[in-house]
């Protein structure tokens, strides 16, 4: 895909649409830090918002073209915006430039050395493990992530080499925008099939054509490589297979080590601050690409311990003596499947409640058979309406279609507004909110609870 040419020295004033997203807050920040003067719309106010008004945004919610300031030099928005927002539509019949956020990142990834992480899953949380660990070993690279790091308290990371780190997003096709030197795929199951249309084109039309845009190395999930053995530059990495490994997975004294080998490297006894075998392959990744850099051994190590992680990623909301409270942004079945099984595997002995919130109809359509049988992985479930996001609902699409295909026996379909009186009739002992919707707006009158019964 060809980026727009444009100057971004020339931009004094930049308008977002959208600026609430957290792709779009995130180049908002780096422009805002440039000195460029940074506006915006949302739809919502949220932390996020309120958050980028204090740094010096300003941002209105309501679409008003009265309220645009003047003198605009480039407006960038998200595919998530509708086609009908006024604001956009009145751009585009207009002579300013409109870019999507992609586009804008293409161009932020011409000018730096780019390091793409893509896939299905584990993007945010590979990419900001990766830029906390390559600043630990001392290359002091920028970052645009797609979560709030609770390292860096912020989705944007400013640094002053020339090297950038960016979430390689297949959405709308977006990582096609960019011109990476190192790449990833973490994963490459069906997804987006609203926009790809099958399984087979996000492999072949998605997957494939990022792979064939990184110039230099691709780090390729060895569950994955015999869909990409053909690209010369690939390179494969895993758990107990591929170029680059781990090996002795194991949990001890309740957090997983391991051993990372590879050409000319052995080291043993690694401990992984998050949980899960696909935080251990994500792990790989991050490693594998710092051996580019001949980064210290001690310095990585130590970092890879003292990771905290990003907001909604398995993160421990609350823990007592007889209460494990965990929220995860999981919304396909492979993400489901492994914030499940990381429960499983750190409390192997303990009952495993989850809360699940489905995200679009869409994909609760396309997947509604792998989500079934993801969630009856759990002791017992609680099933949220589905969550539309940017969607109109489709006739025959909703909770109770999913809920009569999972097979268990400890499950109850409510609202979000009657789930709390729905837990209190259960007993709770590790506890799981899953979903990429509004679920997170329940994670605190959960955690209340929790800690009233104490």
């Amino acid at each position: 895909m060809e980026t727009k040419q444009i100057n971004l020295e020339d931009i004094k004033v930049v308008y977002f649409i959208g600026i609430g997203g957290i792709g779009m807050s995130a180049i908002a920040r780096f422009m805002n830090k440039r000195g460029i003067q940074v506006a915006g719309y949302d739809k919502t106010i949220t932390t996020l918002t309120k958050t980028l008004e204090s740094e010096g945004m300003q941002i209105h919610y309501k679409e008003d073209i009265e309220a645009l300031p003047a003198d605009i030099d480039l407006v960038v928005y998200t595919p998530a915006v509708p086609k009908t927002h006024v604001e956009l539509e009145y751009f585009q019949q207009g002579t300013r430039p409109v870019m999507k956020r992609a586009e804008v990142l293409g161009l932020l990834s011409r000018s730096l050395n780019c390091i793409g992480i893509a896939g299905t899953h584990g993007k945010t949380t590979t990419s900001t493990l990766l830029t906390y660990l390559l600043k630990a070993g001392g290359l002091d690279v920028s970052a645009f992530l797609g979560g709030i790091s609770k390292d860096f308290q912020s989705n944007y990371v400013a640094g002053n080499s020339d090297w950038l780190v960016v979430e390689a997003d297949e959405y709308d096709r977006s990582f096609l925008h960019l011109n990476p030197k190192l790449g990833s795929i973490l994963s490459a199951d069906a997804d987006h099939l609203d926009i790809y249309g099958d399984a087979e084109e996000i492999l072949t039309g998605g997957f494939m054509a990022y792979a064939n845009l990184v110039e230099d190395q691709l780090y390729v999930n060895s569950a994955f490589w015999k869909d990409f053995s053909g690209v010369d530059k690939a390179v494969s990495y895993g758990i107990d297979s591929g170029a680059w490994r781990a090996e002795r997975v194991r949990v001890e004294e309740g957090r997983f080590c391991f051993d990372f080998v590879g050409p000319g490297v052995l080291w043993k006894d690694l401990i992984m601050a998050l949980p899960g075998r696909h935080n251990i392959e994500n792990a790989v990744l991050a490693l594998s690409i710092c051996q580019r850099f001949n980064l210290d051994e001690e310095a990585l190590r130590n970092a890879l311990e003292s990771f905290k992680g990003i907001a909604r990623r398995f993160e421990r909301i609350y823990e007592d003596e007889t209460h494990v409270y965990i929220d995860d942004y999981a919304h396909h079945p492979t993400e489901l499947d492994a914030a499940i099984l990381a429960a499983r595997d750190l409390y192997p002995e303990r009952r495993i409640t989850g809360i699940f919130q489905p995200h679009l109809y869409s994909r609760t359509k396309d997947f509604v058979d792998g989500f079934a049988r993801s969630l009856e992985k759990l002791d017992q479930l609680f099933l949220l309406d589905i969550y539309p996001a940017r969607e109109a609902p489709i006739p025959g699409v909703d909770s109770a279609l999913l809920f009569e295909k999972i097979k268990l026996e400890n499950k109850v379909l409510c609202t979000k507004d009657s789930l709390l009186t729905e837990l209190k009739k259960n007993k709770i002992d590790v506890l799981l909110t899953l979903g990429a919707g509004d679920i997170d707006t329940l994670v605190m009158p959960i955690s209340k609870y929790l800690k009233t019964k104490l």
